[in-house]
This record gives structure tokens, sequence and C-alpha cells, in this order.
């Protein structure tokens, strides 16, 4: 009894001094993310993890259900589909044609309301509201300084970098994308409850504009230029913007840092389902265009998903390229394999999400699993 009584003395000596060690080096964020993902039996964040941060509400208005297409649901999935839906961890696979849901399937107990993490997938979402931005004047042009905005960006190398620069990914800052490290940059940001001040805290190391690396530092940093130009927070832009017009069946969710800064993580992070989702491949599928009325300028569109430079033909501004074949495919992407996949000629959307990509680069290169749902949803459609 003597012995446990020491024990647990010295236990609690030892975490008292790891939490103020925490605190002194400014580290302390990493309580949040033991609390919310590892004590969870989690390595990075996961689906639903919204459940644990504070979020926002992203309103909806009238919704606007998707038809059922004739043949809807006529083709089971293939085996190679059905395989990797069990390997990955796939929660939903949508594939819609011609405006229609084809085909839908659910699983692991998720349904077609169900709310999951898009992750990256917001980021198409930013680049498009700063160009609604521009659009309403709230924004000059693509080559307006960031500095314009925020001074800690007017001097050197920063005052080169433009919000043009942020949404396709060219801003030379030394934003770190590493995902499973508990130090890095990007693991703060996601539980750091200033993140403001992590974003002003970045340096820009190279010349802004000249090439692409991927890095959610600067769609963060968009978001905030986007807030500051517009007056309105970046979660009711979006709802009166795109939620609302796009006539979303749910209202959604959109984490913030904390409820005293009240700034969403605008890299990630929006949670809502696979045929909310889908509205956003749909709207520029059809040049900015929803049931007639131009939502966005359709040259906005265009040069969303369009390169920016000819060395990285997989990045436009928010959104990724991909060619296979004689197909030219646009598409949102998020960390563990979420996934909203345009074929604008076939008029055909497929959106996956779920709880892995299975192997390959996060960042770089697209992992084998994309080829794999475009191949089987094709294969499905030819039958």
């Amino acid at each position: 009894m003597k012995f446990l009584k020491k024990f647990l003395k010295w236990l609690l000596i030892i975490v008292v001094l790891l939490v103020a060690t925490l605190y002194i080096t400014d580290t302390d964020y990493l309580i949040k993310a033991v609390r919310t993902i590892y004590m969870k039996g989690h390595t990075t964040a996961y689906l639903e993890d919204y459940k644990h941060f504070d979020n926002a509400t992203i309103a909806n208005a009238t919704p606007q259900p998707w038809p059922n297409h004739k043949n809807y649901n006529s083709v089971k999935a293939t085996d190679a589909l059905q395989n990797i839906n069990k390997s990955n961890g796939t929660i939903a696979y949508v594939i819609i044609k011609n405006d229609s849901i084809w085909f839908e399937n659910y699983y692991d107990g998720f349904g077609e309301d169900s709310k999951s993490n898009s992750f990256s997938m917001a980021k198409s979402y930013v680049s498009g509201l700063m160009f609604k931005a521009i659009e309403e004047g709230y924004i000059k042009s693509l080559d307006q300084p960031v500095g314009d905005f925020f001074p800690e960006f007017s001097e050197g190398l920063a005052a080169k970098m433009t919000v043009g620069d942020l949404s396709s990914m060219a801003s030379g800052t030394n934003w770190d994308e590493a995902y499973y490290s508990p130090f890095s940059i990007t693991t703060r940001a996601y539980f750091d409850d200033d993140l403001e001040k992590v974003i002003l805290g970045l340096k820009v190391v190279e010349q802004p504009g000249t090439k692409w690396k991927y890095a959610s530092g600067d769609t963060q940093l968009l978001a905030m230029v986007i807030e500051k130009a517009t007056g309105k927070k970046l979660y009711n832009y979006l709802s009166e913007s795109f939620w609302k017009p796009l006539g979303s069946e749910n209202s959604t969710l959109w984490q913030v840092d904390s409820d005293d800064h009240d700034l969403v993580k605008a890299y990630c992070c929006i949670a809502s389902n696979a045929k909310d989702f889908a509205r956003f491949g749909k709207l520029f599928k059809d040049h900015g265009k929803w049931n007639g009325k131009q939502i966005l300028d359709s040259t906005h569109v265009a040069k969303m998903v369009t390169p920016r430079f000819a060395e990285s033909p997989q990045y436009g501004y928010g959104w990724w390229l991909k060619d296979a074949g004689d197909k030219r495919f646009f598409m949102m992407r998020g960390h563990l394999g979420q996934y909203v996949i345009v074929e604008p000629d076939d008029n055909v959307i497929i959106v996956r999400l779920g709880h892995s990509k299975g192997a390959g680069d996060a960042v770089a290169s697209f992992t084998n699993d994309i080829s794999v749902y475009i191949d089987e949803a094709y294969k499905m459609m030819a039958q």
C-alpha cells in the first residue's frame, strides 16, 4: 500500500511536469490531440472526429433532392469495387449520371444523410468562395497582395504573395504538410485553439507564384483573407453563396478552432454527406450554373479546373485534375479517400467517402484507389 501511494505520488508529479512543459514550450495543443484522437485509438484525424471539436453550422434552405435515374441501382457493384470498398472502409459510394442518382450504397452503419469529415475537399469550397468574393467586389483580383489584408505579409518575399497564389498553392511559405508527426505545423493547426496565430507565424521562404507545393496553410490563410475582405464568417459565406443556392438537403457543420476565436479549419473539416458534397461537383460540371441560374462565373469555373503550372498539371485553383485516356476528370479530394470526381463530357459524378484510401502518398500523387473507383463505375455503367 505504501509503495502504491509513492508510485501514484510520483506519477502525479510526472504528469504535472509534463503538462507544464507542454505549456512552457507552446505545445499544449498536444493535450487536445491526445484527448480527441490518440486516446480514441486513432493515429490521425478520422471521419467522425467533428463530434469532439467545436463546430459552426452551415445552414441550408429549401432542399432540392436528387432525382433517381430510371435505372437506379439496377446494376450491382463489381467484384473489384466490392473488394476495395471492404478493404479501404468505404462508407458511401454514389454514381450520378445525367444529374440523377444512378447507383448508391452505404456501409459500416452510415446512411445517405450521415455526416462525415470532408477533410481537404473543403479546399475546393474555399477557392470557390475566393472567386465569389472577386465577383462581388470584395477582392480586387487574383493578383491582389495578401499583405493588403494582413500586414504580416507585406515585406520582402511575402509582399509578392497574392490571393491567387494561395488558391493555387504557390505561396512559397515554410508550411510542412506532415499529417502523422505530432510536432508538425499541420498537427498544430488541427488542434490549436488559436489558428490565426499559427498561420500568421508562417514565413515566405521561396518566390511566390512560381511553383506548386501542396500546403493546407495556403487555404487557411486564404480563408482568413476572405473573412477580412467580406466581413463575413466563412461558414455563413459558404451557406449564402453555395450551400443554400445548391439546394443542399441537410445543414452541415464546419469545425472551428475554438468557440472563442471562431475561425473555421478552412483546409478541411466540413461534416456532410455524399449527395450534398456532390452538388459542388455538379455546379462545376455545369460551368457554374444551377437550375439555369449563374451561381459562379463560368470563366472562374474554367480557371479553377485548369492547371496553373505546366509542371504541375494535377492541380488548378482548389481542384485536382486527372486525365485518363480520352477522359478528363476534375475532383475534390480528402485525406482518407474522400472524393467528388467529375467527368463533364460524360455527365458523370462519382462520390466516395471512407476510412482509408489504402497505400500510397497522401499528398503529391494520385493513389491507386482513385483509378479503381473510376474504372469500376464505368464498367458498371457499361453493363
